[in-house]
């Protein structure tokens, strides 16, 4: 996942400050997710928890409210088709942002874990892994749809 997430900067990267600032966010979030079942159990795990949350969150935020917004402006530019193809992926990251949103209401401000609790934890962020990576690709392949397909025309204008 965060071999896919680098090479993902190095495509898009210097693109525009928006989409990077959300890579960059997109890296750290998986640092620390990667993290997370190498705590000890207690306050380690419990602070590395609650920071992926709070990263999971800006980072989802900033999808919705800047960087989507963004790319849907730009594709809207171009009369191309592109607008109608990403309008075709944003109902497949919905599910994704309700399963990110589940799971910090379950564990942002959980406090000391119970065993039960521990090996829950881990089954859900298994599960939360697999659904990130696949929001990773849709999100990939929206910059791929609404901003590089017109790179080479915004630059040769």
């Amino acid at each position: 996942m965060l071999e896919k997430c680098r090479n993902a900067k190095d495509r898009w990267g210097g693109v525009s400050t928006i989409i990077d600032h959300w890579l960059e966010e997109r890296q750290r979030l998986i640092s620390v997710f990667v993290s997370i079942p190498t705590q000890e159990v207690g306050s380690p795990l419990n602070s590395s928890v609650g920071e992926f949350c709070d990263l999971l969150m800006d980072y989802l935020s900033s999808g919705h409210f800047e960087v989507y917004e963004q790319l849907l402006r730009e594709g809207s530019e171009f009369a191309d088709g592109s607008l109608e193809q990403a309008q075709e992926i944003f109902p497949h990251i919905q599910p994704s942002t309700d399963s990110a949103l589940d799971f910090n209401d379950t564990y942002g401000t959980l406090g000391n874990m119970t065993l039960q609790q521990v090996c829950q934890l881990a089954r859900e962020l298994s599960e939360l892994g697999e659904t990130l990576e696949e929001r990773f690709a849709l999100e990939d392949q929206l910059i791929e749809i609404l901003h590089n397909a017109h790179k080479e025309l915004v630059e040769s204008t």
